[in-house]
């Protein structure tokens, strides 16, 4: 009896395996530590030069102190450092004429064979004093440091470190010290070939993880919640050795009176819903992996019995999302500011009869990351400052949007909500690794003819 129990143990271990046949490649953290530190050696080499040279920028100064931290620093650093220790300085200076860039660190302790520590306690005690003494040699034109008014990604440099530069270095050289916004910008954005190889691996297994939340593995009808599913999917994701960089959120509409707006979605939704057959599913969804993060919104929806396929009038509410998505995409035109292309796409929705809300944001390093802002939910008519900065290219974003359909079966409007990341070259936008183009059954069809 016990060897025929744990016969049966086994086969259903296997079984439950086989219901979960990915395998995405996921490496162990000593090669995620040897790519993230090939890709920097890279970047350094290739996009920092390009940045600086574009900003007009010859010396960049990054500033962090443990446990505040420049948001820009982390992307500098190596692998194998996880934040900033005490005072951590990084300096990068073009000397013109064609030459590499220098880099240096100004630190305690060895930043790394890119920006190897220069300085010495033992001949120089002051930190500060050694960072001056190098400015002074170098007497760049331009000092760029992480202060921004509209980028907080940009706005990294404390305002004791602020003081504490000035202080230092002589007056002549205040005037040089610049905001170093759009070389913070710049190198945040930009994503590298060996990145974007990659990157379609990164955003598959995201999706991956949806569709294996949204199935009968995960959700019963009548039983499961949405938190139910929520916590699965924050338990999958550490099982896999990926982290969360936001709690993701799953949510319904369904055949009701009761409306569905961002309000609601965002701050107001209920945890505990349960999940009946006929209901519309959503989530929203993100992976950080390699430095790298993902942003992914998709729905399910739940079949009733009897049902075989996604009725009809939610395939045609759902292609008015893509339809969206399809004029956001191709109003991205080098050069163009995130509000332009806002303006163009929501034109282009009313002329063709749409109702579409954009809120679309660079995807990279950070989540909301570095770049253009096009359209916040509650703010159609444009974004000041962030909205103003232009589009460049080999820059990443998360097509984030949604199309109000009014439904006569269901007597209200509901929302196709869609975010898929994408990739722009210069010249046009490629989603990293698809996109959603039909809603999810739940459960997936087990026999391929059921009709009698």
């Amino acid at each position: 009896m016990k060897n025929s129990i744990i016969t049966l143990f086994l086969l259903l271990s296997i079984s439950l395996s086989a219901q979960n046949s990915y395998s995405p490649k996921v490496l162990s953290m000593k090669e995620r530590a040897e790519v993230i530190d090939s890709w920097l050696k890279e970047r350094v080499e290739t996009v920092l030069p390009e940045i600086m040279r574009r900003a007009e920028v010859d010396m960049w100064i990054i500033i962090a102190r443990e446990y505040n931290e420049d948001p820009v620093i982390k992307t500098l650093l190596p692998a194998t450092w996880q934040s900033a220790r005490r005072t951590t300085m990084l300096i990068a200076y073009d000397p013109g004429n064609g030459k590499a860039l220098e880099t240096f660190g100004m630190s305690r302790y060895n930043t790394g064979d890119l920006f190897k520590t220069v300085w010495n306690k033992e001949e120089q005690p002051d930190q500060w004093q050694a960072l001056a003494d190098m400015i002074i040699d170098k007497n760049p034109k331009k000092i760029g440091i992480n202060k921004s008014e509209t980028f907080a990604l940009a706005d990294g440099i404390s305002a004791t470190h602020f003081e504490q530069l000035k202080n230092v270095l002589p007056k002549k050289f205040h005037s040089k010290l610049v905001s170093a916004e759009d070389v913070a910008i710049g190198w945040l954005e930009t994503r590298t070939k060996s990145e974007m190889m990659v990157y379609q691996n990164i955003v598959r297994i995201a999706h991956q993880i949806i569709a294996e939340g949204f199935s009968e593995k995960v959700i019963q009808p009548g039983i499961t919640t949405t938190d139910d599913v929520v916590w699965w999917y924050r338990d999958r994701i550490r099982e896999l050795g990926f982290t969360a960089w936001f709690h993701p959120s799953v949510s319904i509409q369904r055949k009701d009176p009761e409306s569905f707006d961002h309000l609601r979605s965002f701050s107001e939704r209920p945890e505990h819903q349960i999940i009946y057959p006929g209901d519309l599913l959503h989530v929203d969804f993100g992976i950080t992996y390699l430095r790298l993060n993902t942003d992914t919104q998709q729905h399910a929806y739940v079949l009733k019995p009897g049902e075989e396929e996604v009725p009809s009038f939610l395939k045609e509410a759902f292609k008015k999302g893509n339809r969206v998505q399809d004029i956001l995409t191709s109003n991205f035109k080098l050069g163009r500011s995130g509000n332009e292309i806002l303006s163009e796409t929501l034109n282009q929705c009313s002329n063709e009869g749409l109702k579409g809300v954009i809120y679309t944001h660079p995807i990279g390093f950070h989540g909301h990351a570095a770049g253009p802002t096009i359209g916040l939910w509650d703010q159609q008519g444009g974004v000041p400052g962030k909205g103003d900065y232009p589009l460049y290219a080999n820059t990443a974003y998360s097509i984030e949007l949604n199309a109000g359909v009014f439904l006569e079966e269901w007597n209200k409007e509901i929302r196709i909500m869609l975010e898929e990341d994408a990739f722009f070259d210069g010249q046009s936008v490629r989603y990293i690794d698809g996109r959603q183009m039909e809603i999810m059954p739940i459960p997936r069809k087990l026999y391929p003819n059921t009709r009698n």
